[in-house]
């Protein structure tokens, strides 16, 4: 059975338990099955690799134990061991010293996870049908793994679940730009489901990878944070999918509740790559980590004084903004002011509001910047919607060829030999602070639509709101007419 209709049947099992509500519920309850199996059977490949490896999970616990037996223990008994046994004991996992970061990785997952099956029955065929997929299998594995990319992709449908997930044609060409390279520190402090990473992980495999060593630097060079526990059981598994061996470096953590001077140069990353948390807004306390002319309870806005704390001399990064950081004032003023004076904003892409639909409808932008020149210039480029096509939704999503013109226009590496054109623009560091740091520069190659002369246009309407009432007037006489009769 392929990898997609194993995730299929799955669901279709999954559906029938009453205990299971709702996509969100049915992928973290997919999630915690999925990793036990892919944690398993990357031990058993480890055991025969290293001579002293063991595995972090007691031998009780391991998947292959209880669950790899299709005529092993189901119904109540099944259901017993998972919720007074598997479950307690995994999260209180013990740390030690040889298995220190795959415990941590196994501890984090569950401690905040849930067993929402109530038939024993229904699980074990779960379980059975997970067993089918042997996670050793590299062609497998890949495929599997784009199988549960498109499940991330559905979780957009799923409630605010979908907050945590980035279109995966945004994350591309934005790792696409910044075009990072195995050895240099790439950093996600608010992951999500992983996207960036993943995106990221493929860049290098694809284009820089050549040997082992190159793989083992890669895999060193990985930093993340993810606040919400389903998000970072996702982003975890995710890791493991994509062939990472120790996704420790997945915190289950708040990077905002670490105070701003705290990091130090030990912390420096070269690459930013991220969706920050946008329109929501932290805990009361969170602000006074930052210094009082940063302080704010907007997410995103604490998130950028970070980003240029945290980028090394010449580091570089891409995130996505809406469109309130860019007009905002106050705090958001000196934010700007901060940024372009620490770094080099070289590119910002703007997006239609469509982009992130259905779970947000504002306005994105894409900001390209390097920490340790000020700006001079700012090129905008205005991404829209394909021609023939109203918006982006969730049956016409973005796709990657969609950005092509960008590429084309970006000039290379160096951003060399950029010419202005119906959709991009340049504005000088002088035009900016003459607006008081509001970046929303319009595109001013975009013909304002003419609709005519505001007075006629209202003479138009009350005419055809007399004519509407006159109809109206009519409609009432003949009804009243028939009524008669």
């Amino acid at each position: 059975m392929s990898a997609r209709n194993t995730v299929k049947s799955i669901q279709d099992i999954m559906r029938q338990d009453v205990g299971v509500d709702g996509d969100a519920q049915r992928l973290s309850q997919l999630c915690w099955m999925f990793f036990l199996k892919i944690i398993d059977d990357q031990d058993q490949q480890l055991e025969v690799m290293q001579d002293h490896y063991r595995s972090p999970i007691p031998e009780e616990l391991q998947w292959r134990s209880w669950a790899a037996d299709p005529e092993g223990i189901t119904g109540e008994e099944l259901l017993s061991f998972i919720n007074t046994e598997l479950f307690p004991q995994l999260k209180e996992l013990p740390i030690t010293s040889t298995t220190a970061n795959r415990s941590r990785v196994v501890r984090s997952v569950f401690e905040d996870a849930y067993n929402y099956m109530k038939s024993g029955q229904l699980m074990r065929q779960v379980i059975n049908k997970i067993n089918a997929v042997d996670f050793n299998d590299l062609s497998e594995r890949k495929h599997f793994g784009d199988i549960y990319e498109q499940l991330l992709n559905d979780l957009q449908s799923a409630g605010n679940a979908g907050e945590y997930y980035t279109p995966r044609a945004v994350t591309a060409f934005m790792v696409d730009r910044i075009d990072p390279k195995p050895g240099e520190t790439i950093f996600d402090p608010s992951c999500g489901t992983g996207g960036f990473l993943t995106c990221s992980i493929r860049h290098m495999r694809d284009r820089y990878v050549k040997k082992v060593e190159d793989e083992q630097t890669l895999q060193a060079s990985l930093r993340a944070v993810e606040k919400k526990q389903l998000p970072h059981m996702l982003c975890v598994t995710n890791m493991l999918l994509h062939g990472i061996e120790d996704p420790s470096f997945v915190r289950h953590d708040n990077t905002l509740a670490r105070p701003y001077i705290s990091y130090g140069q030990s912390d420096r990353v070269d690459i930013i790559l991220t969706n920050p948390p946008f329109g929501g807004r932290e805990e009361d306390g969170i602000e006074s980590n930052f210094p009082a002319h940063f302080r704010t309870k907007e997410t995103a806005d604490l998130f950028l004084a970070l980003f240029i704390r945290l980028l090394k001399p010449g580091g570089r990064a891409a995130i996505v903004l809406p469109d309130g950081s860019l007009f905002g004032e106050g705090v958001k003023t000196r934010l700007k002011e901060h940024l372009l004076e620490e770094c080099n904003l070289h590119t910002i892409v703007r997006l239609p509001n469509s982009v992130f639909k259905p779970y947000a409808s504002i306005g994105t932008n894409l900001l390209f910047f390097e920490k340790g020149e000020p700006t001079q210039d700012i090129w905008f480029y205005e991404h829209r919607v394909p021609e023939g096509q109203k918006a982006y939704s969730m049956t016409k999503p973005i796709r990657v060829e969609h950005l092509q013109g960008c590429v084309d226009w970006w000039g290379g590496a160096g951003r060399k030999d950029r010419q202005q054109t119906e959709a991009a623009w340049k504005v000088t560091i002088d035009e900016v602070k003459a607006r008081n740091y509001n970046l929303d520069f319009k595109n001013p190659h975009t013909v304002i639509d003419d609709h005519g002369d505001p007075r006629e246009i209202l003479a138009k309407l009350e005419q055809d709101e007399l004519k509407t009432a006159q109809l109206r007037d009519q409609l009432k006489g003949i009804l009243a007419e028939a009524l008669l009769r």
